[in-house]
């Protein structure tokens, strides 16, 4: 069974489709364990460490629907085409922990607010759940930041430690999951084990022919997954894999890819190095501003690219600087910026050398 469907599904269309929604007990856990479900937000931690770890009175789920990453639209269009699957799976997740509310979070002004609002007016639910509009800034759709600005108002996050299942929204153990991973619930929970088939939702841009979300199973080369988009409607330069705090590489590389949200075709006559600028000028522009590496690093780092673009070099301060990065921010922003410009560095030596030298390349439009 395929999560998305050829359009928009009503419950009634949905039920047609999936049938009646068996809730499961608090073993679930097992049954998720299992199958390897993993976390579909970006880190790729296993979802049942996060289930059994939700302990104590009153739990809640949070679904986050937010999709901060400019790159990647594969939230959005599951909930435009199968709200009901992922509203199954919040259903699911809440009777897997025994939870007394659920809240599914949006960012303002999100384009499938009025189709998700739509279909709750369709459900009667053991456990309602409340739609919440999340300030729309990249950092604020970290699970610590929805679990702060449920509590406060305030949309940074919280740090590292205590983790949302042992202390959440208003204190209580709280379970935060992406909407893909809990539409991979509502799928187990009907199917079991026997009938589940994993896959992932991938958003595939860039120069292909025919950009949009696709389906393919975890653990896909990069090549499979321009070739699900149409393949390249010109020569490559490079790949970038996991939107804008992921890795790129060569176009030619035979990776295997899993549990990342998207991919980006970056044609062969643009400038790597100048589309790293922009987005890490972007990454740095939407921290929270509330630690070290994220108010310092980040900026620094943005700066030292805009300088190799310009044909300075910058390449000693970067090798000094994006170590100091990594691990040391109260979030994980910091660790993906490092992690994209370290890849930039290694993928388009070539591109840093060029413009060391004072010839430059050519820059593609509205890269960022």
């Amino acid at each position: 069974m395929t999560i998305l469907p050829p359009h928009r599904l009503d419950l009634a269309g949905h039920r047609q489709r999936h049938g009646d929604l068996r809730l499961p007990g608090p073993g679930f856990a097992d049954v998720i364990a299992a199958a390897n479900v993993r976390g579909r937000g970006g880190a790729g931690f296993p979802t049942a460490v996060k289930l059994r770890a939700v302990r104590g009175r009153r739990p809640i789920v949070v679904a986050n629907g937010c999709e901060g990453d400019p790159h990647s639209h594969k939230d959005k269009t599951l909930l435009n085409l199968a709200p009901h699957l992922v509203l199954d799976g919040i259903q699911v997740a809440v009777a897997a922990i025994g939870a007394t509310d659920a809240v599914l979070c949006l960012h303002e002004g999100s384009p499938v607010a009025a189709g998700v609002a739509a279909a709750l007016a369709e459900r009667s639910d053991p456990v309602p759940v409340r739609l919440a509009a999340i300030p729309p800034r990249y950092v604020a759709s970290e699970e610590t930041a929805l679990v702060h600005f449920l509590t406060s108002g305030d949309a940074r996050p919280a740090g590292k430690h205590p983790r949302p299942a042992e202390r959440g929204v208003d204190g209580r153990p709280t379970l935060v999951d992406n909407v893909e991973t809990l539409a991979q619930f509502a799928l187990l929970a009907r199917l079991g084990l026997d009938g589940y088939s994993p896959a992932d939702l991938v958003t595939v841009t860039g120069a292909v022919r025919h950009p949009g979300v696709f389906e393919a199973p975890p653990g896909s080369p990069v090549g499979a997954l321009l070739a699900r988009a149409g393949g390249e409607t010109e020569p490559l330069q490079a790949v970038l894999v996991g939107g804008y705090g992921g890795t790129w590489l060569p176009r030619d590389s035979g990776e295997l890819v899993s549990g990342i949200s998207a991919v980006y075709a970056l044609p062969a006559r643009a400038c790597g190095l100048g589309y790293t600028a922009k987005i890490l000028a972007h990454l740095a522009a939407e921290s929270a501003r509330q630690c070290g590496p994220c108010m310092f690093g980040l900026p620094a780092v943005a700066a030292d690219f805009a300088e190799l673009v310009r044909g300075g070099d910058a390449t000693g301060r970067l090798a000094r600087r994006l170590p100091l990065l990594t691990g040391r921010g109260a979030c994980a922003h910091p660790d993906g910026a490092a992690r994209l410009a370290t890849s930039a560095l290694r993928v388009f030596a070539a591109d840093v050398s060029a413009h060391l030298s004072g010839h430059g390349c050519r820059v593609l439009a509205g890269a960022a």
